[in-house]
């Protein structure tokens, strides 16, 4: 049986500051899709508005621009997917198994509050598919509620970027807001790997995300195992 993941990636292409540009970060989607496209799962992308998806500059350095994004770059048919997003409203989310949050910094802005991403994210989920993120990608979950209206991250256990790595990584001032303690505060069981920027999954039942970059082919990994029981 054919198995169908919905990417979700951003439309944003700058922090407040719009000489400050972000963006998708590349490899977070293409180490994901790799893995998928090897099980043979069906795959679309969508964005919150459609349309193009802008990538993030620092991914596509030295050491985020791997082979896996490199080859991206370099296949034109690879690109117009990013140029042609679907929107929300394009999709019927009875057509897909999973649905994973990429990240980037762009998509503290233009994820959490998109109805129909979370409607999308609720379908899924209450229909017994996978939800999953990585890195940023969590910022997709903070306000999706279940038909019941509780929070679909109350009380489950989560990773994301970490508030460690936001200081690190020397954005921490041009953030808008604290996107691990935003979680904290929505009742989820924040946890992260003791060191910073290495890889690090968590799953609960059908919830998985990854921490930050170097933990997207894990996440994909983890995804896959469990549409595959």
């Amino acid at each position: 049986m054919h198995r169908t993941i919905l990417h979700v990636v951003t439309n944003v292409s700058h922090f407040d500051d719009p000489k400050h540009k972000t963006g998708l970060w590349l490899s977070e989607l293409t180490h994901a899709y790799d893995i998928f496209a090897a099980q043979g799962f069906r795959q679309k992308i969508v964005s919150p508005t459609g349309g193009q998806s802008p990538l993030e500059p620092r991914s596509l350095r030295w050491p985020f621009l791997d082979v896996s994004a490199r080859d991206w770059l370099k296949d034109p048919s690879r690109m117009e997917l990013l140029e042609n997003t679907l929107s929300p409203e394009q999709i019927d989310s009875s057509e897909y198994d999973a649905i994973y949050f990429t990240g980037g910094h762009a998509v503290m802005w233009d994820f959490p509050n998109n109805v129909g991403l979370q409607q999308l994210t609720r379908d899924i989920h209450e229909r017994g598919g996978v939800v999953s993120s990585v890195c940023h990608g969590y910022c997709g979950l903070l306000n999706t509620r279940l038909s019941n209206d509780e929070l679909l991250v109350k009380a489950r256990r989560i990773t994301g970027f970490s508030w460690t790595e936001e200081i690190l990584a020397g954005v921490s001032r041009e953030m808008p807001y604290n996107a691990q303690q935003e979680m904290k505060q929505r009742g989820a069981r924040y946890e992260k790997a003791f060191l910073p920027f290495t890889p690090n999954v968590v799953v609960d039942g059908r919830l998985v995300t990854g921490q930050n970059p170097f933990s997207a082919k894990i996440t994909a990994m983890r995804v896959v195992s469990l549409l595959n029981l």
